[in-house]
């Protein structure tokens, strides 16, 4: 497939089936997605927004990838669905874009400080008609607001963004990690006890990448 060329949605089903958990993904959800790639190949030839250029690697690696994690994180444990969510370091919108239009109720912060991807975010949620979508375009440690959860993908200096995403985590919030397998133990020595963490989920069809998700220890003091 020559890159700028529309994808089938069929073929954008198919290639998700491994990450939807035997559901059958919703037309719309697949319309939507295929609008967000066509405008991802246009700008990623101006712009630097994702290193890999192959269409269909794109929906596997970052589409899968966002929606897999949209299943694990946003499902209710002993309570509520999560009805606010932070993207720190959104970059392409990876994985809040994805996650939105997954769950159309969540209302959306996309925080990137890079601003021509922040530029190219707002055009994501202006093109694809999103609601309740706020793109901030500067650093995560200026957001003066909290979420129910807060998300972290593919940022660099994790060891120090992460502390500044757990920030923004509300009381009875959580945290979702897309990392590396191996980054798991350097989450959790980071971060600390105040954490209650969830065992690692792997990624389908991916090498060693997991989902990884923390909520606040009721006991903490401070």
């Amino acid at each position: 497939m020559l890159q700028g060329c529309a994808m089938e949605t069929a073929r954008i089903a198919e290639l998700l089936a491994p990450f939807s958990g035997g559901e059958r993904l919703a037309p719309r959800l697949l319309e939507a997605l295929q609008r967000y790639l066509d405008l991802l190949l246009r700008w990623n030839a101006r712009v630097n927004l994702t290193a890999v250029r192959d269409p269909e690697k794109i929906v596997t690696r970052h589409f899968g990838e966002s929606l897999f994690a949209a299943r694990i994180l946003l499902p209710g444990r002993e309570g509520a669905a999560a009805s606010t969510l932070a993207d720190v370091g959104s970059g392409a919108g990876f994985p809040g874009v994805p996650m939105k239009l997954f769950a159309p109720q969540l209302e959306l912060t996309l925080i990137e400080a890079h601003s021509k991807k922040a530029v190219f975010l707002q055009e994501v949620v202006r093109s694809l008609g999103l609601d309740r979508v706020e793109v901030f375009g500067g650093r995560a440690e200026d957001w003066a607001q909290t979420a129910d959860l807060v998300t972290l993908r593919a940022v660099e200096k994790f060891e120090r963004a992460l502390p500044v995403a757990a920030k923004l985590v509300a009381e009875d919030g959580r945290l979702g990690l897309l990392i590396a397998a191996r980054q798991v133990s350097t989450a959790q020595e980071v971060l600390g006890k105040p954490w209650r963490w969830w065992a690692p989920t792997a990624v389908p069809l991916s090498q060693a990448r997991v989902i990884l998700g923390a909520e606040r220890d009721g006991s903490r003091t401070d």
